[in-house]
């Protein structure tokens, strides 16, 4: 049986596609954004977040982690990434929920049991379900049994994608996705490397694929300071997308920090401690300069 690690379904989404939806977020992304605000997505694997200002010194973990993985400390238990297992049993034990398990496998029919439960509110506001992470072709069979899961039901189809997969895996679900959100950082080759850790060529080229295939597409623009909130830059995307043989409408995404906390909870670095969203009034002049390309820009 077809099944996934998935670490988070979220219902009534409203911001992840038209109408009320059921979005799937699944484990594993290719990229390391430097302002990625789900962490928790980039590893394949199950891992433990821990929330301090949860916890309530019991020491239970201590007791219950066989691998000698935590150690304790004058402000509390101290995890070793390296020595840990990932096998929960510090979670199963934490009654203050200070220490959750991010990441479990699931069955397809289990995925389309929480999807089935929302079928009402799909039909009365055209929504339906939306494949998230991470990136969801990084699960790329799991995702493709889910969406056509859902053609076969006539749910209505969403893919949030990074656009870094194989083209192949682009091609196999066209035509069961009814939506690409798709995202696009940077157009300049090295600051994509640099603030990514991958090349941006193959992200472009399946998004001409898939603007060339008559795709509906909307492209997901993180306005992030430092790296794209410049007029060169937002020019050179607004050139790039006017250019595509079907430009497609664009959203203007401001960065946030709201994601620092699992940073820490996941004990990893957070690189951009001190940058400051861009202003309303920025995000207008972004906005603005886009339109200047023909593009409809929100």
């Amino acid at each position: 049986m077809q099944t996934g690690i998935v670490f988070d379904i979220k219902k009534y989404s409203i911001n992840d596609g038209p109408g009320i939806r059921t979005t799937l977020f699944l484990k594993g992304c290719p990229l390391r954004c430097e302002w990625c605000h789900n962490p928790e997505s980039q590893s394949p694997r199950s891992e433990m977040i821990f929330r301090p200002g949860r916890c309530d010194l019991c020491a239970a973990c201590l007791e219950a982690c066989e691998y000698d993985a935590i150690t304790w400390s004058l402000n509390g238990p101290l995890t070793d990434r390296q020595a840990c297992q990932r096998c929960g049993e510090c979670a199963e034990v934490c009654y203050s929920e200070a220490r959750q398990m991010v990441g479990r496998q699931m069955s397809l029919s289990e995925v389309l049991a929480e999807i089935r439960q929302d079928l009402t509110f799909y039909e009365e506001s055209g929504g339906g379900v939306t494949l998230s992470g991470g990136e969801p072709l990084f699960q790329k069979d799991f995702s493709l049994a889910i969406l056509k899961a859902c053609r076969e039901q006539d749910i209505h189809t969403v893919l949030d994608t990074c656009g870094y997969a194989t083209w192949q895996a682009f091609e196999q679900v066209a035509p069961i996705v009814d939506l690409f959100l798709y995202d696009l950082k940077a157009v300049d080759p090295d600051k994509h490397r640099k603030y990514t850790g991958q090349s941006n060529e193959r992200i472009l080229a399946n998004l001409e694929g898939l603007s060339q295939l008559g795709a509906n597409i909307l492209v997901r623009i993180p306005v992030i300071p430092g790296v794209n909130a410049d007029e060169i830059e937002m020019s050179r995307i607004g050139a790039y997308l006017s250019s595509l043989p079907q430009p497609p409408p664009v959203e203007l995404l401001t960065y946030h920090n709201i994601a620092e906390a699992k940073y820490t909870g996941l004990d990893m670095p957070y690189a951009l401690p001190d940058l400051q969203p861009p202003t309303p009034d920025q995000m207008e002049e972004f906005a603005g300069l886009l339109r200047q390309f023909g593009l409809h820009v929100k």
